[in-house]
């Protein structure tokens, strides 16, 4: 029962089923960064909306946008475009695109919504 209940939280966290359509910007500072599997994250802290959790592409796919260890450290701005958890409650967002800096890190460049 144990084992089914952590192969439904893996099968939830895959994919993009649990996020909305539509794309937003999250600006804030990176609090911690953790470039493990199944997907490296970020923790951002916002000026008005607390931290949320920012979950980039798996490790090959994060490292062929550019984004490796090394290329931001925590304190650093970062402007992420993605998409938001569907759990209004939850401070979570898949990232299509990161910007720290000056360099943009396209993750999913097929899946970057723009105007």
């Amino acid at each position: 029962m144990l084992s089914m209940a952590f192969a439904t939280g893996a099968m939830a966290h895959h994919g993009w089923s649990w996020a909305e359509a539509d794309q937003i910007e999250l600006a804030g500072i990176i609090e911690k960064i953790s470039m493990g599997g199944p997907h490296p994250t970020l923790d951002v802290a916002t000026v008005n909306d607390g931290v949320w959790l920012v979950e980039l592409g798996n490790p090959r796919q994060t490292e062929r946008s550019g984004f490796v260890e090394g290329v931001a450290k925590p304190g650093d701005q970062v402007l992420a475009l993605g998409n938001r958890s569907q759990d209004p409650k939850e401070k979570r967002l898949k990232a299509v695109r990161l910007t720290i800096g000056e360099k943009r890190y396209d993750i999913y460049p097929d899946r970057i919504k723009t105007n």
